[in-house]
């Protein structure tokens, strides 16, 4: 039996796609080294459990390159330099993106959830007639 194969009781939650959205959301909302952005994304339970560390430098590193964002070493009063992760105007365009993306799955949701509640009610009652 292949364990790999998904078989649909256990589906993936879409918020652990969001990784990109979530940081920038976070550096949206002010300028912070990649500890940080860890320690709010956990607060901010955008994630089932503890974030993968290497994922979101991984995704920073990425979205540097691609310009959503910038960095630069900051030097601490103790302990050795950190990167100051800040966004950009073309970050801002791509988190304005993310939210209409995410509205709009939203209201799909919405509407699935809908029309299962209205199939489940439908069964209920087929159950307590037979």
């Amino acid at each position: 039996m292949n364990k790999e194969r998904d078989d649909g009781l256990h589906a993936a939650p879409v918020t652990e796609r969001l990784i990109q959205a979530q940081l920038l959301l976070l550096l949206a909302e002010k300028p912070a080294h990649g500890y940080e952005l860890i320690q709010r994304l956990n607060e901010a339970d955008f994630t089932n459990g503890e974030v993968d560390v290497a994922t979101v430098y991984r995704n920073l590193r990425r979205m540097d390159q691609e310009g959503l964002l910038t960095s630069r070493w900051e030097a601490g009063p103790a302990g050795p330099a950190r990167r100051l992760y800040t966004l950009t105007p073309r970050g801002r365009q791509v988190l304005k993106a993310w939210a209409a993306g995410v509205s709009q799955e939203k209201e799909r949701l919405e509407n699935f959830l809908r029309r299962y509640r209205d199939c489940e009610r439908g069964l209920d009652s087929s159950e307590s007639t037979d």
